[in-house]
């Protein structure tokens, strides 16, 4: 149990750092605003009360948020020049 518990907590930390690192780089000028649009659309998607596929919709209603917010993630980290994320990791570490 307590090995499950440690690596909740290292979970949790994770995510707080790079939800931090998001909001930071989405402020920056340096970012391009494709890549601010597509990260802006991952939190729009997670917060508006509709999907695409229905949550009623067995398995696949949840398999739509796994896949469409992670994809929309990717996509704006890929288009996010490397240096820029270096550099915020660096300063929340």
């Amino acid at each position: 149990m307590k090995k499950l518990t440690g690596k909740l907590k290292a979970f949790t930390k994770t995510v707080k750092r790079e939800v931090s690192i998001y909001r930071r780089v989405m402020q920056d000028e340096r970012v391009p605003l494709t890549a601010k649009i597509l990260l802006w659309l991952a939190i729009g998607y997670l917060l508006l009360p509709f999907d695409i596929i229905p949550d009623i919709i067995p398995v696949f209603g949840q398999l739509d948020d796994i896949i469409i917010v992670p994809a929309l993630i990717y996509f704006a980290l890929k288009l996010i020049p490397v240096g820029i994320i270096d550099e915020y990791r660096s300063i929340i570490n």
